[in-house]
């Protein structure tokens, strides 16, 4: 009978995952010295970060040499810790130490923000995340004449985040008022709604009926 957890025993070594290592290096074979690092998790996902310079030919190289022919989704990260907390610090008290260094995740990175996108195999069932460093320019190469339904994504993060994609065909606005300042998504971005009543709940919490002093005039 297997047990469900440990009490301290060292864990059995995983499996070996021929599948997605047979990923990592048929696009090393397509895409070279661009494969800057992976991170793979037998049995369960892979990680890879590529060159900025070879984004899109990575997404074709996904799409045409690794059978890569359902695009999930493209977005970026932001992975300064945010200067104003957590949403459900007390913005009254006194600010804790905080560690502001920048640790950029699975298969590592050297930049603030990085673009982290998804594609599967529907025959082999089986998926990938790429990961690319945005540059200083916040200038990277679109993604939509690999994958069309990149588009929509990359509105949105160019739009949450002030990322552009040369070769986009029509980058506008999505959910903002067109004469809006600034990038939601961004962790410098204040949302001043969380500063004067955080969230969840600390300065919103309604007294339970019968509660405290809610009592007087009851039995």
């Amino acid at each position: 009978m297997s047990r469900l957890s440990s009490t301290g025993d060292a864990p059995a070594a995983l499996a070996s995952d021929h599948l997605r290592e047979g990923l990592i290096d048929r696009l090393r074979s397509a895409i070279g010295d661009a494969l800057l690092d992976s991170h793979l998790v037998p049995g369960a996902d892979v990680w890879v970060r590529v060159r900025t310079d070879a984004w899109r030919a990575t997404g074709i190289a996904l799409r045409d040499q690794l059978g890569m022919d359902y695009f999930c989704y493209l977005s970026a990260i932001d992975w300064m810790p945010s200067p104003f907390g957590r949403g459900e610090e007390d913005p009254t008290a006194e600010a804790p130490e905080r560690d502001d260094t920048i640790r950029q995740g699975y298969a590592g990175g050297e930049t603030r923000f990085q673009l982290l996108a998804r594609v599967v195999s529907s025959t082999a069932h089986v998926g990938i995340n790429i990961k690319a460093d945005v540059p200083e320019s916040m200038t990277v190469e679109s993604w939509v004449t690999a994958y069309a339904g990149a588009n929509w994504h990359e509105r949105e993060a160019w739009e949450m985040f002030g990322i552009n994609f040369a070769g986009h065909p029509d980058l506008r606005h999505m959910y903002l008022p067109t004469e809006f300042e600034g990038f939601p998504l961004r962790k410098d971005f204040p949302l001043l709604a969380r500063l004067v009543k955080p969230w969840p709940g600390i300065a919103d919490v309604e007294p339970m009926p019968g509660g405290g002093d809610d009592e007087e005039g009851g039995e």
